[in-house]
């Protein structure tokens, strides 16, 4: 079974593009929603993320996402201590979820693979672009925020110039009909592998 990481910059359409696959049967993993799981099941990484963070990073044992996003995207450091927390906890899930898994692939949507260097933890790679203002207005309208809380976030995430270098395979995500077309057509390929 190949595994293949899904990944592209905030607001490209990763969670749009992983749920075309997942319609084709094919099993995904969205790493930041269950990264959100665990940060607020796991008693282990709350108390990382407290000592880490301090008390405010849980409000009534709530994972406090609005005060630990401000925290750590404005500090590359914190960002980074915060992800090696996390990372390794979402990594032994999700290979826990692949072992249940039965089919020619899987998918792994993670938005920082380049980033954090884990490129060899997959077979392959589909990167999810589409312009800076595009992705900027999307992440706006979906999250509520201001603009330059979103170029905040995309300084600490690779330009896609760079990632299309690296990648297997490029879909550009802003007309859903052409993007649907994109996705069959990688599946095919996939497919055969």
């Amino acid at each position: 079974m190949k595994i293949v990481g899904l990944t592209g910059g905030i607001g490209s359409g990763k969670s749009t593009v992983g749920e075309m696959f997942r319609e084709l049967g094919v099993p995904v993993y969205n790493s930041d929603i269950q990264a959100k799981i665990l940060m607020g099941e796991s008693k282990e990484l709350q108390e990382q993320i407290r000592g880490l963070l301090g008390a405010e990073s849980y409000e009534n044992g709530v994972l406090n996402r609005a005060f630990i996003a401000n925290k750590v995207f404005k500090d590359k450091e914190l960002l980074q201590a915060l992800n090696s927390i996390v990372h390794p906890a979402v990594r032994q899930h999700f290979l826990q979820w692949a072992k249940k898994q039965n089919v020619p692939y899987i998918i792994q949507e993670a938005a920082i693979i380049f980033e954090n260097n884990s490129v060899d933890f997959y077979d392959k790679i589909i990167l999810v672009t589409a312009p800076k203002d595009v992705r900027v207005y999307r992440v706006v309208k979906r999250d509520q925020v201001e603009a330059k809380k979103v170029e905040d976030r995309m300084e600490n995430q690779w330009p896609d110039e760079k990632k299309e270098e690296v990648s297997d395979f490029v879909i550009h995500n802003t007309d859903l009909e052409q993007t649907l077309k994109e996705v069959y057509k990688v599946h095919e390929i996939l497919l055969k592998m």
